[in-house]
C-alpha cells in the first residue's frame, strides 16, 4: 500500500522515513498541540512552501532547468483567487473562477516561455525568465485598478472558511473547531495530495525522460526524445503546481500583494530550500521547507533569549543580537551546504561506507601485517 501511495519512491533510509513521519504528524497535530495563531501561521507557511519548492524541484532537480519565473506563477495563483474574490464577493464560485483563470493563464504563459526560450542555453533561459518575472512584478505593482497596486487586495473567504463560523460548541482536543481550523485542514490535505501527485509524475516514464535530459540532453535527443517538448511540458507542470501553491497562500492569508507572492526574496528562499533539502528528491522539499521556515520564524526568538543570557559578555551579546538573525541564518546555510553537499535527504539516503577489508582483517602476531 505504502509503495503504491509513494509511487515506489520509498525514503530508502530509516532515519529519513522517521523524519518524514514526524513532520507529517507534527503538521497534522499543530492546531491541537500548539493552538496559538503564530504556530498555526508557521505551519501553514510550511505547507505552502512544501508545494512551491517541490514544484520548483521538478524543474531544477529533475530536469536541470534554472528558472527565475517560478514565483511569477506562484503570484498568478494568489492574484487569481484574490481578484476574483474581491470582485465577485465571497463564495466558492469566486474561488473556483479565480483558480481556473489563474491555471489557464499559467499554462499559456509557461508554454509560451518554454517553447520560445528553452532552445537557448541554460544561462540565457534563466535571464529570460528573470526579465519576464520582473516585468510581471512591475505590472502587478502599478496596475492599481486591477491588482490593488502596492497595497494589494484583501478579500473575504467563503462562509465555511471564515474564523467566525463555529462547527462545535466545545473545543476538540483543546482547539476551537471553526472555519480557520477547516482552512488549515484543507491546506494540509491539499499539500498531501499535491506532493503524492508530483511523486507519481517524477516516477512515471515521463519523469524518467526528464532525468535522462538532466543527465545528458544530447543523448536523450539522440534516442528520439524531443527535449524541447519535454522541457516545456515540465515547465508547464511545475508552473501549474506553483499556481496551486499561490492559491493556497491567498486563501490562508485572505490577502495578496506584490511582496506577498511576487517578491524575488521568495525565489531566493526557494533556491535555498532546494539546496538545503536536496535536489532531485521531493522529500528534500518537505525537509528543507520545515527547516528553513522554522529557522526563519523562530531564530530571532532563540537569539533574543541567548543574548539575554549573555548580558555579562558584551561582545557575545552583540553577536547574538536578534537584529543579526540574517547573518546567523546565512552561517547556518553555509554550514549545511558544507556538511550536506547533497542536501539533508541526500545525506540520509547515502549508504554507509563499509569498512575496508584490510581494517577488518585480523592482525598477525607481533602487530605487523
Amino acid at each position: 500500500m505504502w509503495r503504491r501511495l509513494l509511487s515506489h519512491d520509498l525514503p530508502r533510509s530509516r532515519a529519513l522515513a522517521a523524519l518524514l513521519l514526524l513532520i507529517v504528524l507534527a503538521l497534522a497535530l499543530t492546531p491541537f498541540v500548539l493552538p496559538g495563531a503564530r504556530a498555526l501561521n508557521v505551519a501553514a507557511k510550511v505547507l505552502v512552501f512544501i508545494v512551491l519548492v517541490a514544484s520548483y524541484d521538478l524543474l531544477l532537480g529533475y530536469t536541470g532547468i534554472v528558472s527565475f519565473a517560478h514565483t511569477m506563477f506562484f503570484g498568478i495563483g494568489a492574484y487569481g483567487v484574490a481578484i476574483a474574490s474581491a470582485r465577485l464577493g465571497p463564495g466558492w464560485a469566486a474561488v473556483g473562477a479565480g483558480l481556473g483563470a489563474a491555471l489557464l493563464a499559467s499554462l499559456a504563459l509557461a508554454a509560451l516561455i518554454g517553447l520560445a526560450s528553452l532552445r537557448v542555453r541554460a544561462i540565457f533561459f534563466a535571464m529570460i525568465t528573470l526579465a519576464v518575472a520582473s516585468a510581471f512584478q512591475a505590472l502587478a505593482s502599478q496596475w492599481s485598478a486591477f491588482t490593488g497596486g502596492e497595497d494589494g487586495l484583501s478579500f473575504a473567504l467563503p462562509a465555511a472558511l471564515q474564523p467566525a463560523t463555529l462547527y462545535l460548541d466545545e473545543p476538540l482536543l483543546g482547539a476551537r473547531v471553526d472555519g480557520r481550523l477547516l482552512s488549515y485542514a484543507g491546506l494540509f490535505g491539499a499539500t498531501l495530495v499535491l506532493v503524492l501527485a508530483m511523486l507519481r509524475i517524477v516516477n512515471s516514464p515521463f519523469g524518467s525522460v526528464l532525468k535522462a535530459i538532466r543527465e545528458n540532453d544530447f543523448r536523450a535527443e539522440a534516442l528520439g526524445y524531443r527535449t524541447v517538448v519535454y522541457r516545456t511540458a515540465a515547465n508547464v507542470i511545475a508552473a501549474l503546481f506553483a499556481t496551486l501553491a499561490g492559491a493556497m497562500l491567498a486563501l490562508w492569508l485572505r490577502y495578496n500583494g506584490p511582496d506577498t507572492s511576487l517578491s524575488f526574496e521568495i525565489m531566493l528562499d526557494v533556491l535555498l530550500i532546494v539546496v538545503i533539502g536536496g535536489m532531485g528528491s521531493l522529500y528534500g522539499a518537505v525537509v528543507g521547507s520545515v527547516l528553513f521556515v522554522l529557522a526563519q520564524s523562530y531564530l530571532q526568538d532563540l537569539m533574543r533569549a541567548a543574548a539575554g543570557a549573555a548580558e555579562g559578555l558584551p561582545l557575545l551579546a552583540a553577536l547574538l543580537s536578534p537584529d543579526r538573525w540574517l547573518l546567523w541564518l546565512g552561517v547556518l546555510f553555509v554550514l549545511s551546504v558544507y556538511h550536506f553537499p547533497e542536501g539533508v535527504v541526500g545525506r540520509l539516503r547515502a549508504p554507509r561506507r563499509p569498512r575496508h577489508d584490510a581494517d577488518r582483517a585480523p592482525r598477525p602476531p607481533g602487530g605487523s601485517r
